[in-house]
């Protein structure tokens, strides 16, 4: 059976393979920036002390250069919509132990994907289909009390270490 992905117009990725760490510790900052604009990702990427964010920087950066020159859209609306970590193949080296023996010691690897989606894209589309409805029926049972969400008041920033 041959699956064949819809491709998105208005999404692009970068994939990082064979990074070496392991896939719990980069899932750790991933959690942290899923969902956040490009600008914010940067930001909370550069301020984490954790070794795991160097590669996830450079990844995320990338896919907003490919994001850039391929398909010409704006760094400022772009978001993180997919940020996902695999585990890799695990590199095995041998140490030397006493008596002439040798231990087996297996260095983790990991495969991250950044997909970036572009945001300017769906509000286009939600301005073409709200100019054809009737304007009387679009707010009339829904809450209109739109939240922000503020990165240092979520309290979680710093959670896992």
């Amino acid at each position: 059976m041959i699956k064949r992905r819809k491709k998105n117009l208005d999404e692009v990725y970068a994939l990082g393979q064979h990074i070496r760490m392991s896939a719990h510790k980069a899932r750790r900052v991933i959690d942290q920036i899923r969902g956040r604009s490009y600008e914010e990702t940067l930001m909370i990427l550069e301020l984490m002390p954790y070794r795991a964010c160097y590669p996830i920087f450079k990844l995320v950066y990338s896919a907003a250069a490919n994001a850039s020159h391929n398909k010409g859209f704006n760094e400022a609306n772009l978001v993180i919509s997919k940020a996902q970590v695999n585990e890799g193949t695990a590199a095995k080296r041998l140490k030397p132990r006493a008596r002439g023996r040798s231990y087996l010691i297996k260095r983790p690897t990991c495969h991250i994907t950044i997909v970036l989606k572009d945001i300017s894209f769906y509000e286009e589309y939600e301005e073409f289909f709200m100019c054809s409805k009737k304007p009387g029926l679009i707010n009339k049972n829904k809450n209109t009390n739109l939240t922000c969400h503020d990165t240092y008041s979520s309290g979680g920033l710093w959670d896992k270490k």
